[in-house]
């Protein structure tokens, strides 16, 4: 099974309701192909001639699809933008900036390529089920580009680690990083502590030279080093290892309380979903609110005694979780659902598949909640289908 083979096998619109009523914010509905929500961001402030900082997208979406979304922008000039990557157009304007509390859900279209007739006619069968029985709202592979083997920058910064974390980020490779920034990653390793020569062959342009310039003056100044990161990539950092502790929480509570699972893997770890899951559990289900883990989470009944073994094993407790050596980037407080039910879902029948000969291939759309991971309903599909049970 193959998913985004090209941006176009893979498009999500997000729903949105703008704000109303006069005031400083133009609303643009923006449609980019094929790259990164930050990339978005800069390409629209520099056509509409306005800082970054001016431009404010609520949501990320993945950089290999074809992504429908909404970005506020103070002081916007024009109406329309046209460029090869990205389309905008103004939707609106209002008071206030946009907020992750507008949205309403995102819709998606797919095409899942790579599949055999048997394999296509199981998948469809298990995304029919799982459109009744809903799955685990787990964050799914996207949220993780900031995932390394050898650790994670999130996790060293909130152990108050100022050159760990600038060590991960400046020379260990990781999930998303590119093979560009691969290389010199290699290089640094080699040479770590010699800003100069690095900062020489560091790739053009990259947040890695702001760094680099000021570690060549400040060689040992890590902690205000880490804090030239900008804050919204030092958030993600921190989002990543924090949805990755969350996941692990959710797993092992399924683990505990479904008798049978199939193993899915998400950035390189296994994690359980239910073969089946019982009628009177689904209303719970549906209710049940975990929250991300902070210094100030509170986790009751069950709950409690999961999350704590699961910190332990990091060698974390609650108190770790509060970035106190960044300025600017917090981690979440928020509670998130931990199952999901999609709307709305429609299978086509299996068609042939013309990138890949022998092949069919099968199209799905659905609506899902805020924050939701399309991908991850595929997945846990295909997971129940092919996967052994355990339990």
């Amino acid at each position: 099974m193959k998913l985004k083979v090209r941006p176009e096998d893979f498009r999500v619109e997000e729903l949105i309701g703008l704000p109303r009523g006069p005031g400083l914010y133009a609303y643009f509905r923006v449609e980019k192909r094929g790259i990164p929500t930050m990339a978005a961001q800069v390409l629209l402030a520099q056509a509409l001639g306005v800082s970054p900082r001016e431009v404010f997208f609520p949501a990320l979406k993945d950089a290999h699809a074809v992504a429908i979304q909404y970005a506020s922008v103070k002081g916007a000039g024009a109406d329309r933008v046209e460029l090869p990557v990205m389309r905008a157009v103004k939707a609106g304007e209002g008071p206030r900036r946009l907020s992750t509390m507008d949205l309403r859900g995102n819709r998606f279209h797919l095409v899942v390529r790579d599949l055999s007739a048997g394999e296509a006619h199981g998948l469809r069968g298990k995304l029919v089920h799982i459109a009744a029985e809903g799955f685990p709202n787990y964050f799914d592979e996207q949220r993780f580009g900031s995932l390394g083997e050898r650790g994670s920058p999130g996790k060293a910064v909130l152990l108050r680690d100022a050159e760990g974390a600038l060590r991960l980020y400046l020379a260990e490779e990781l999930r998303g990083d590119p093979e560009e920034v691969r290389s010199f990653k290699r290089l640094a390793r080699e040479h770590w502590g010699e800003w100069a020569f690095l900062l020489e062959r560091a790739p053009r342009p990259s947040n890695l030279r702001s760094v680099l310039t000021y570690l060549v003056d400040h060689p040992r100044d890590f902690r205000r080093a880490l804090n030239l990161i900008p804050p919204r990539l030092l958030s993600l950092f921190l989002s990543a290892y924090q949805s990755l502790l969350w996941n692990r929480i959710l797993g092992r509570w399924i683990t505990l309380n479904f008798p049978r699972v199939v193993d899915l893997e998400i950035a390189g770890e296994k994690f359980p979903v239910p073969v089946s899951v019982p009628e009177d559990l689904l209303s719970r289900l549906e209710r049940e609110r975990l929250p991300l883990p902070h210094n100030r989470a509170w986790y009751r009944d069950e709950w409690e005694g999961i999350a704590r073994e699961v910190l332990a094993e990091e060698g974390i407790t609650l108190r770790d979780l509060k970035a106190r050596i960044v300025e600017r980037a917090y981690l979440s407080k928020a509670e998130r659902s931990i199952w999901c039910l999609p709307q709305e879902l429609e299978v086509g029948d299996p068609r042939e598949d013309e990138l890949f000969p022998g092949k069919v291939a099968l199209e799905v759309s659905f609506v899902l909640s805020p924050g939701s991971y399309a991908t991850l309903l595929v997945r846990c599909a295909h997971a129940r289908a092919v996967g052994a049970p355990r339990g």
